[in-house]
C-alpha cells in the first residue's frame, strides 16, 4: 500500500541572528547569509501492507511528523522516492484545511471537499459529524473562537466519516477529554477492522501495543528498528 525507499530529508537553517527583512535583504546582497544542513531523514526505508496499522515512535525530533508528511504529498523528499496505492486522509496539523473566520458548519463542508468528499454526501453525513463531533449549538460559531480540543473532535468527525483507505493519524488521540478519546479510539478501531491501512503516530506507548500491528522506530531520522508491535515497544522502553 506504501513503500517508503531511501527517504532523506534536509532543510536549510540560517546560522544568522537576523532580526528583520531589511538585515536578511542586506546579508543576502552582500552574500553573507550563512546557512547549515539539517537532516531531518536520513536514508528511511519501510513498506505498509493493505490493511496493517504501522505504528511510529521515537523522541521529540526524531522524523515522525516529517515522514508523514512526505507519504501524504505535504513535503517532497531531498531524495528517495514513496509509492502510494490508494487515497490518503491526513490528519496531521491542528486546523489545517480549515478557514478560522467561517463556522463549524461551513468548515465541514470546506474540509470536507478538500478531502474529496461530494456536497451530496456532505449533506447526507452532516448531522451524523455534528452528532459525533459533539459540537452542538457551536458549530454555529466561527471556528477561531473554538478550543484546540473543539477543533480535532471536528477534524476527527470529518476525516473519519467514511473508510479512507489509508488514515494517516498524528497525536490525534492525544486531544480532548478522556470521553472523546474513548469514542475517538473505538471509531479507529472499526477503521483497522474495516480494513483501512493506518500509521499512527503516537508517544503513548499503551496506545501503540493496543492498536499497532508493527511498530517503526525512528531516531534522529534514521530507522532504528521495525517489528512486531510488542517487540519494538519493549526495546524503545529499555
Amino acid at each position: 500500500m506504501i513503500e517508503v525507499k531511501n527517504v532523506s530529508m534536509s532543510f536549510r537553517i540560517s546560522q544568522d541572528r537576523i532580526q528583520s527583512i531589511k538585515e536578511y535583504l542586506v546579508a543576502l546582497i552582500k552574500g553573507k547569509l550563512k546557512y547549515k544542513d539539517f537532516w531531518a531523514l536520513r536514508d528511511v526505508s519501510f513498506s505498509v501492507h493493505p490493511g496493517e496499522v504501522l505504528g511510529i515512535i521515537g523522541h521529540n525530533g526524531a522524523g515522525k511528523s516529517t515522514v508523514l508528511k512526505v507519504i501524504s504529498g505535504i513535503l517532497k523528499p531531498t531524495s528517495g522516492s514513496v509509492s502510494v496505492h490508494g487515497n490518503i486522509v491526513p490528519m496531521l496539523e491542528l486546523g489545517s484545511g480549515f478557514d478560522f473566520d467561517l463556522t463549524g458548519r461551513e468548515n465541514i463542508f470546506l474540509n470536507g471537499a478538500i478531502l474529496g468528499y461530494s456536497r451530496k454526501f456532505l449533506n447526507e453525513k452532516y448531522d451524523d459529524i455534528v452528532a459525533f463531533s459533539e459540537l452542538g449549538e457551536f458549530i454555529e460559531m466561527p471556528i477561531r473562537n473554538y478550543s484546540s480540543g473543539m477543533l480535532m473532535r471536528l477534524a476527527f468527525s470529518i476525516a473519519t466519516v467514511v473508510n479512507p483507505e489509508i488514515l494517516i493519524v498524528d497525536e490525534i488521540l492525544a486531544v480532548g477529554d478522556e470521553s472523546f478519546q474513548r469514542k475517538s479510539r473505538q471509531r479507529m478501531m472499526e477503521l483497522m477492522s474495516g480494513g483501512t491501512t493506518v500509521l499512527f503516530v503516537s508517544h503513548s506507548l499503551e496506545q501503540i501495543r493496543e492498536m499497532c500491528d508493527r511498530v517503526l522506530w525512528l531516531d534522529h531520522g534514521q530507522v532504528k528498528m521495525i517489528g512486531e508491535a510488542q517487540e519494538v515497544c519493549d526495546a524503545y522502553q529499555i
